[in-house]
């Protein structure tokens, strides 16, 4: 296991979580919006708007919002927004994937062009960084809900590849095809998981001095504020 390179996590370890509240409930509202619009409003058999509305619940989403956004996709132009995927290099040649969602992508792809050529970055083709990273689904459990062993023989009956042990949480990887059917088998027997998601996990993580590390995490910080990013996977560690 390479480490962890979802921004998402690391600005949560660095107790940035909490900075742009408003914002952060504006991406988890959309996704939560065009889940329900293209599957069932019933999150018991959409497992995106299941995931969602979990992710949403991680943060201290009010349930009020929650229930807004699965109700606003009725509305018709929920229907406009697309889910995008962008590669390029910020600084040092660190290799970036950014997940947008979207109802204008010239816009998009115009915004993070010009964020990631104002600190130092590129925009890629596609398939430019894809190479650099491997796509999985991650499950986290509180370590206080089972010890290793438990979670290490969970992680196996569920058809998952790997059972990794961390100082507050286990962290379970599946691939990706499997990572609804894994998470469902893991809910039969653990309920209020501490995190589920898909990631880009990179292969190897590349080091930064101290400086490097500042100029990519206001890059980061820049491509956050994007409302239209959803989540940005780094090949370097912070």
């Amino acid at each position: 296991m390479a480490g962890h390179s979802h921004w998402a996590g690391i600005k949560h370890k660095k107790g940035r979580q909490d900075k742009e509240r408003a914002k952060l409930f504006s991406k988890l509202s959309r996704e939560i919006t065009v889940a329900a619009k293209l599957g069932d409003k019933d999150p018991n058999i959409n497992p995106r708007l299941r995931t969602a509305i979990q992710a949403a619940k991680e943060s201290n989403m009010p349930k009020e919002n929650i229930n807004r956004a699965i109700n606003k996709s009725e509305i018709n132009n929920a229907l406009n927004y697309t889910n995008l995927r962008y590669e390029g290099y910020g600084v040092s040649q660190t290799a970036l994937i950014i997940e947008t969602l979207t109802e204008n992508k010239n816009r998009t792809a115009s915004s993070i062009r010009t964020i990631l050529q104002k600190n130092g970055g590129r925009l890629g083709e596609s398939g430019s960084t894809s190479h650099l990273f491997y796509n999985c689904g991650v499950i986290r459990i509180e370590k206080k809900k089972m010890n290793d062993n438990f979670a290490l023989e969970l992680a196996i009956n569920s058809g998952a590849n790997d059972c990794n042990s961390r100082q507050d949480y286990h962290e379970i990887i599946c691939e990706k095809k499997d990572f609804y059917k894994v998470k469902n088998k893991i809910e039969e027997k653990i309920s209020n998981l501490l995190y589920s998601g898909i990631e880009w996990r990179a292969h190897n993580l590349i080091k930064l001095s101290k400086e490097q590390k500042e100029k990519v995490i206001t890059m980061l910080e820049n491509l956050d504020e994007n409302d239209d990013v959803q989540n940005i996977f780094i090949n370097c560690e912070l």
